[in-house]
């Protein structure tokens, strides 16, 4: 394959445009620094008329919004899925990971729920509550201020609410409950469930003048046109792009990170996917920003004589203590929300206005760690598929419906509404023996040798899930309601979704403060390789019961001002 050098020499190359590698091009680029920014998929905007999908209606759709093609929707931004053609991966020892990829400038923030949480103070030291896993090397008194920074920075609406493990923050006004959240308020509070405003980055008010408000559409996983909820394409690229300081290289499959003769970095290969050539850019520091496994990825297949297993493997971590958060979801048919009118606008943001942080002691349950549940239903926009199968659910309710017609519109009409949701999403256990690693006889169609997944779930998060379920069929039994569908028992592993599904996958190159047990240090700095930094979740020495984007995008700023700092003296 012919090889093209490129002569220009970078102060940092960024590996991947997502939450942290979206906001390592911001820091680094306003700190004066030149970046080369490398993309897997295109460029996206979601400002562009040609790939805006906000505001279509399911009949604009051949497949009238379903996810038939699409993961998410016909409409939704993601361009990428669990399976993407040509780049396949395997599984070793039954393992039933899914492993999500984003191909677009922005990566999986044009998609992502934008639930953005802290993680709490028991979260960075857990081993110390309950013996399992390790602490972080780091405390929540560490991160704070960049939390502090970021909710400024980016925007999110929530309450504060004096919670022990619940950090509170800087919040925009949060928008009022709906009707179905209403009724899940009551029952779950009768119950002893906690319930709080949802703490989500879309503007309810006015943040700066380059970013709009958002107006209620409940499309933020279209992507918004408005930039009124936050992706790392229109809050941290695009105007990173802008300000002179940073080369966007898009469709750009990084193959491995190059090291001289010391073992320090000197750049990142790339295959091309408009040529299917290979590329070489030259930086005096990389920064990897491309998920978990696909930083893992590009380490392990980054060997040399210096680092003979792959850079930053010296301590055999590299793609271990991998680990998702826990998922399980139940729905349920609540006749008290049945013949709704429909004359108004109930559509919100996109996404729950309250939900229900982890609220027991785990010292009188069968499992670690905790579980927030997060709430859906209302009266959204239809499409195909929207909100109830008649055929399946009438089993569970007995009701007299079906048919064609006017008959089924009106039924349509009846239950419009009429049914809620729930889904847990928990805390793993992070385990050595959960890893991905190369497949050794597998490559992709670019000719880079894949990750090979070998994941078990344990006992704990089986038992988180059957905990799960019997919380869900509670609260809606008390809101007069019918759970659908069967209670999953334990030949169904209690209902827990498969690792990976919940795309929060972290702890593949874990910081710790010893070099034989963990891949990054503190500032998520190689402990081989000093001037390589990993920005994405990989650094996770655990996981929470909070999705971990909000502490991507912290640990992120963290990380990039010690690149500054570690610059300008001359260190790196």
């Amino acid at each position: 394959m012919q090889i093209i050098e490129n002569a220009k020499v970078y102060d940092a190359i960024i590996v991947g445009s997502g939450a942290g590698g979206g906001m390592a091009t911001k820091i680094l680029s306003e700190a004066g620094m030149k970046v080369a920014l490398v993309e897997a998929g295109p460029y996206f905007d979601p400002k562009d008329p040609v790939t805006m999908t906000q505001l279509k209606n399911p009949w604009d759709s051949p497949r009238r919004g379903a996810s038939s093609t699409r993961a998410f929707g016909d409409f939704d931004m993601s361009w990428g899925d669990w399976s993407v053609d040509g780049e396949p991966y395997t599984q070793k020892d039954g393992s039933e990971f899914m492993w999500w990829r984003a191909r677009m400038l922005g990566g999986r923030t044009n998609h992502w729920g934008r639930i953005s949480l802290r993680f709490g103070p028991k979260d960075f030291k857990h081993r110390d509550v309950d013996g399992l896993g390790d602490n972080w090397p780091i405390s929540y008194d560490d991160i704070k201020p960049y939390y502090d920074r970021l909710d400024k920075m980016v925007g999110v609406y929530g309450t504060n609410e004096g919670r022990e493990n619940d950090p509170d923050g800087f919040f925009l006004p949060p928008p009022k409950p709906r009707l179905h959240e209403l009724y899940y308020i009551k029952a779950a509070r009768k119950l002893g469930v906690d319930v709080i405003p949802s703490r989500m980055s879309m503007l309810t008010k006015k943040l700066n003048n380059d970013r709009g408000v958002c107006f209620y559409c409940r499309q933020c996983g279209r992507s918004c046109n408005q930039y009124a909820d936050f992706s790392s394409s229109s809050v941290f690229c695009i105007p990173a792009i802008n300000g002179g300081q940073v080369d966007l290289h898009v469709n750009s499959m990084v193959k491995n990170v190059l090291t001289d003769e010391e073992g320090r970095a000197t750049g990142v290969s790339y295959i091309s996917k408009e040529d299917r050539k290979e590329y070489r850019l030259k930086g005096r520091v990389v920064v990897l920003g491309a998920s978990a496994c696909s930083t893992a990825r590009i380490l392990l297949n980054s060997k040399s004589s210096q680092h003979p297993n792959g850079l930053g493997n010296s301590s055999d971590n590299v793609g271990r203590y991998l680990h998702d958060s826990t998922g399980a979801g139940r729905s349920g048919f609540v006749p008290a929300l049945m013949d709704q009118k429909t004359g108004y606008n109930q559509d919100g943001t996109g996404g729950m206005h309250v939900y229900s942080p982890w609220w027991l002691d785990n010292k009188k349950l069968d499992f670690p760690r905790g579980y927030h549940i997060e709430v859906g239903g209302g009266m959204g926009m239809p499409h195909y598929g929207f909100g109830w199968n008649i055929s399946e659910y009438n089993k569970y309710l007995g009701l007299p419906t079906g048919g064609y017609g006017d008959k089924l519109r009106k039924d349509v009409k009846k239950f419009y509404g009429a049914f809620i949701s729930m889904a847990g999403r928990g805390e793993a256990i992070a385990r050595r023996e959960n890893r991905c690693e190369i497949d050794p006889d597998v490559v992709d169609q670019w000719g880079i040798p894949v990750l090979r997944f070998n994941y078990q779930w344990s006992d704990y998060e089986r038992h988180q899930a059957r905990h799960m379920h019997q919380t869900f069929e509670e609260i809606i039994h008390a809101m007069g309601g019918t759970p659908l569908g069967d209670t999953p028992g334990k030949d169904q592993d209690y209902g827990l979704l498969r690792p990976g599904q919940i795309i929060h996958e972290v702890g593949t190159t874990r910081m710790g403060d010893d070099p034989k047990t963990s891949v990054t240090n503190k500032f998520c700095q190689l402990h081989d390789a000093d001037n390589v930094f990993v920005v994405d979740a990989g650094p996770f020495t655990s996981q929470a019961d909070k999705n971990c984007t909000w502490t991507i995008m912290a640990l992120s700023m963290r990380t990039s001002e010690y690149i500054v700092e570690q610059f300008k003296q001359k260190n790196i």
